[in-house]
């Protein structure tokens, strides 16, 4: 009664100013500055200098493999929650076909459209206008730089790329966005598989990488987030600086850029956490009082 008697008071108001239009709430400006981050990835010489030579690296890399006369090996990467060594890809007496895996929003295309109209509009990231996004976005996507040509390369060279990733409301359109953005086709089931299609709703990507791995040769991964090699990265467990060790050092180390290729991405994801303090750990707390008594002697001249 009280939702009814409020409705039936809004509508006499508004019958009785129709000619006043209604208040909209105002939003940033399309012209302002965009976020340092959006700058950086999808303005910056400096983002796309950084893109193309991962996507050199990573072509180069994997091309010299396809071109090994010995027994094919897969790269280490997340299965089963944890980090696998390689393993021969043999079946039998025949080696799988070779391939690359690959996350896709960026990692091969970026999401132009929809960070545009969220830096014009000041809102924030939702499951609603992302599954919009996924079913009628993709002639607003664009190349990551150096994409079309790396797969264009990994191609002609007998490497089949894979897409892994955690997109989930639209096959079809993902299969245009990455269509649309010239890097040729997708097949899902086949050289596409979404959030999902391991049975479970989780947005690791183990399971996903054990389906492909069963198919074929995988000697290379590339992502702009940890959980696109292996998920115990993305433990939530994980504190950030942990996270940071655990990528950096012992044979992990040995991987980037030897069968494992980053992509920058400021923007969002897993790598974006930590406190101030977690971030910058005890010994690093520097201020312009800081007393430099441990310092060399060297450091404390003109003091």
């Amino acid at each position: 009664m009280i939702r009814a008697a409020l409705a039936s008071a809004a509508a006499l108001a508004l019958s009785a100013c129709a000619t006043t239009p209604l208040a909209v709430a105002p939003t940033p400006s399309a012209v302002a500055d965009a976020p340092d981050t959006m700058q950086w990835l999808y303005g910056s010489g400096e983002a796309a200098g950084a893109s193309i030579q991962a996507w050199r690296s990573l072509a180069d890399y994997a091309v010299a493999r396809s071109r090994q006369r010995s027994v094919p090996f897969s790269v280490a990467m997340g299965l089963d929650g944890t980090i696998a060594e390689p393993a021969s890809c043999m079946t039998g007496d025949r080696a799988k076909p070779l391939a690359v895996v690959f996350d896709v929003d960026e990692t091969v295309l970026l999401n132009m459209g929809y960070e545009y109209w969220s830096a014009a509009t000041g809102a924030s990231y939702s499951s609603e206008t992302w599954k919009r996004w996924e079913e009628s976005g993709s002639s607003y996507v664009k190349p990551v730089p150096g994409a079309v040509t790396g797969l264009r390369r990994l191609r002609e060279a007998g490497v089949t790329p894979v897409f892994n990733t955690n997109r989930q409301y639209s096959a079809e359109g993902a299969v245009r966005a990455i269509a649309a953005a010239g890097l040729g086709d997708a097949v899902h089931g086949e050289t596409l598989f979404l959030r999902g299609d391991d049975g479970t709703k989780s947005g690791g990507k183990d399971a996903r990488r054990a389906i492909i791995s069963e198919r074929y040769c995988v000697i290379a991964l590339a992502g702009d987030n940890l959980g696109d090699f292996a998920d115990v990265f993305n433990d939530d467990a994980l504190p950030a600086s942990e996270r940071r060790e655990l990528a950096a050092r012992g044979d992990l180390a040995q991987l980037w850029g030897n069968g494992w290729f980053v992509l920058p991405n400021p923007v969002y994801g897993d790598s974006l956490k930590g406190t101030v303090d977690e971030v910058f750990p005890e010994g690093t707390r520097w201020t312009p009082e800081t007393a430099p008594s441990g310092a060399p002697a060297i450091m404390n001249e003109g003091n």
